[in-house]
């Protein structure tokens, strides 16, 4: 169970990182990137970021794009919350399979 703190932190890096990610998106030419939730460990050292990327096909790319500017994107967060936090968290990307997972459930049960 996350705290006030936490929930309110991570709203603000969703929000955030949302924006960053529309501009990175841009670069990438063709693909769609949403941070559908953040979860921030309860010493809000660390944010666990979670990302849905389309099309299918060009997932494994982006990841490892943004795996190799995981610095640059935390300097872009820290740029837009330096008046919020005292200090930006370490960032982790991981891919929300959430939607795959209902669409597969959805295709089983129109079988």
């Amino acid at each position: 169970m996350q705290t006030t703190r936490q929930h309110k932190i991570a709203r603000l890096i969703q929000k955030d990182m949302s924006d960053i990610f529309l501009r990175y998106a841009r670069a990438l030419h063709g693909v769609l990137i949403s941070v559908s939730e953040v979860r921030v460990s309860p010493d809000l050292s660390v944010a666990n970021i979670y990302l849905s990327i389309f099309p299918q096909d060009k997932v494994q790319d982006t990841m490892t794009h943004i795996e190799e500017d995981k610095g640059k994107i935390r300097g872009e967060l820290g740029a837009l919350e330096r008046h919020q936090l005292r200090v930006i968290p370490e960032l982790h990307f991981h891919l929300d399979e959430t939607i795959d997972r209902m669409e597969r459930i959805d295709q089983l049960l129109h079988q």
